[in-house]
């Protein structure tokens, strides 16, 4: 029993490090992550406003250099978004996954790009939340948290994953840290770089 109550208490913690809107990620009724697309609009427990189908909005990555690159640009590869910050301890948990599971493998395909999009925070910060993780992915940034706020609600958490294909549509939208969500993302991923 005290074992179950540490666990919820873990659990809990971690939502409250990375902001939710809801105060709980969608779970099916096992338990685990509900990784099945997502619902239109508000009703989302999860906080999005945009659903597996989509195009994905028009917006700008912008770099800590100035320079920025339009999503549209990148329209022919396909695409992974994540949202982040440096406060959020479940992103600090995924972030070495990404690195190691999806970054390094596909750093060189031609075909594929990861952006990390820190919220709300400065370039200095940026930078050293990346060398602190570590990740060598790029990460962007989002100081006034438009470009969240074209994917979210407002007061919506961070750790989000968005998985975009090659004609500039939402093919998977995650939430939280999941092993067998995240699995299921990068099986995704590879599948449609083989397509």
């Amino acid at each position: 029993m005290m074992k179950v109550f540490v666990s919820l208490l873990a659990a809990a913690l971690m939502l409250a490090s990375c902001g939710n809107n809801s105060g709980n990620a969608a779970k099916s009724a096992d338990g685990k992550a509900d990784t099945s697309a997502v619902k239109d609009g508000p009703e989302d427990s999860r906080g999005y406003i945009v659903k597996v189908g989509d195009t994905v909005p028009d917006f700008d990555l912008r770099f800590a250099d100035g320079s920025t690159v339009n999503i549209r640009e990148l329209r022919g590869k396909v695409v992974m978004l994540q949202f982040t910050a440096s406060w959020c301890g479940v992103c600090r948990k995924e972030m070495p996954y990404i690195e190691s599971r999806i970054w390094q493998p596909l750093k060189d395909n031609p075909e594929f790009a990861l952006f990390g999009i820190d919220f709300k925070e400065s370039a200095q910060k940026t930078a050293d939340f990346a060398e602190s993780v570590p990740v060598t992915y790029p990460l962007t940034l989002d100081e006034e948290g438009e470009t969240f706020a074209l994917f979210c609600e407002k007061g919506a958490g961070v750790t989000r994953n968005i998985i975009i294909d090659r004609e500039g549509r939402i093919i998977m939208l995650t939430r939280l840290f999941d092993e067998e969500e995240f699995g299921s993302m990068v099986e995704t991923i590879n599948r449609e770089l083989g397509k």
